[in-house]
C-alpha cells in the first residue's frame, strides 16, 4: 500500500512538471505574434497603389494617379533615436514593366512591445503587442502629428486578396470620423509573416455630411498584390 502510495505521488509530481513546462512554453510562441510586422532582411511586398488629390480650386480638381509601390526591409541602420533599426526602402514604378526607382529610404524596429517606423524624420507606433482587442495606442505619441489612436478591429482572420490567400490577417483602426465639414477614415491590415498588406486613408473636406461633395484632401489605397524574400 505504502509502495502504491509513493508511485502515485511520484505520477502527481511528473504531472505537475510536464503542465508548468507547457504553461512556460506556449505564452512565447503564441501571445505576441511580433511575425505580423515582419523584418525578416529581403522582405519585400508589391502594392498597387490608387491615390488622389482633392482641391476644387485647382485646374485639376481631383488629380488622379495610378502606380505601384514596393517596400523592402534593408540592413541595419542607426535611427533617429540612435537605436540600431532595419532600412525600410521604398520603390515606386508606374506600370510592371518599367523598372524600380528608390523613392524613400527610412527605418524600422521592433522595441519592446511596439513595431515602429520612422516616415521623413517621424516616429510612429504602428502596432503594439501582444496582439488583442482590448490593446489601444496612439500611433503618434513620439511625434508631433495629432493624436492617432489605434485598436485592433479584429485579429488571426483568414483573407484572400488579388489571389493570394492569408491564413491570418490582423486588421488596426486608425481614424473614422464624419461630421459637416470633414471626413478621415484610415486603417491597415497586416498578414502574419508578410507585414501590411493594405493601408486605406481618407482625409478630406467636404460639403454638409456628403463624402462625395469633396473640397479638398487627399486619399489613397495600398493593395497587395505580390511579397516575398528577395
Amino acid at each position: 500500500m505504502t509502495k502504491l502510495l509513493h508511485l502515485s505521488f511520484l505520477i502527481f509530481l511528473l504531472s505537475i512538471g510536464v503542465s508548468c513546462k507547457k504553461d512556460d512554453t506556449t505564452p512565447n510562441s503564441v501571445s505576441n505574434f511580433e511575425t505580423y510586422f515582419d523584418l525578416t532582411p529581403g522582405r519585400y511586398i508589391v502594392y498597387d497603389v490608387f491615390e488622389v488629390f482633392h482641391d476644387e480650386t485647382a485646374l485639376i480638381k481631383h488629380d488622379t494617379s495610378v502606380y505601384q509601390l514596393k517596400t523592402l526591409v534593408g540592413d541595419t541602420i542607426t535611427d533617429n533615436q540612435g537605436r540600431i533599426a532595419r532600412k525600410y526602402i521604398r520603390s515606386k514604378r508606374n506600370t510592371s514593366s518599367e523598372s524600380w526607382v528608390i523613392t524613400d529610404v527610412w527605418t524600422t524596429i521592433i522595441e519592446g512591445n511596439r513595431a515602429e517606423l520612422v516616415e521623413e524624420n517621424e516616429r510612429i507606433i504602428k502596432m503594439m503587442f501582444p496582439l488583442s482587442l482590448s490593446t489601444k495606442w496612439n500611433a503618434n505619441v513620439f511625434n508631433p502629428g495629432n493624436s492617432l489612436d489605434c485598436f485592433y478591429r479584429n485579429i488571426h482572420k483568414p483573407m484572400q486578396l488579388n489571389g493570394l490567400q492569408f491564413d491570418s490577417i490582423s486588421t488596426i483602426d486608425q481614424e473614422n470620423e464624419r461630421n459637416l465639414i470633414e471626413y478621415r477614415r484610415k486603417y491597415e491590415t497586416y498578414a502574419n509573416h508578410v507585414g501590411m498588406v493594405i493601408k486605406f486613408y481618407k482625409d478630406l473636406k467636404i460639403s454638409n455630411f456628403d463624402t462625395l461633395n469633396i473640397k479638398s484632401g487627399h486619399e489613397y489605397k495600398y493593395t497587395c498584390i505580390d511579397f516575398g524574400i528577395e
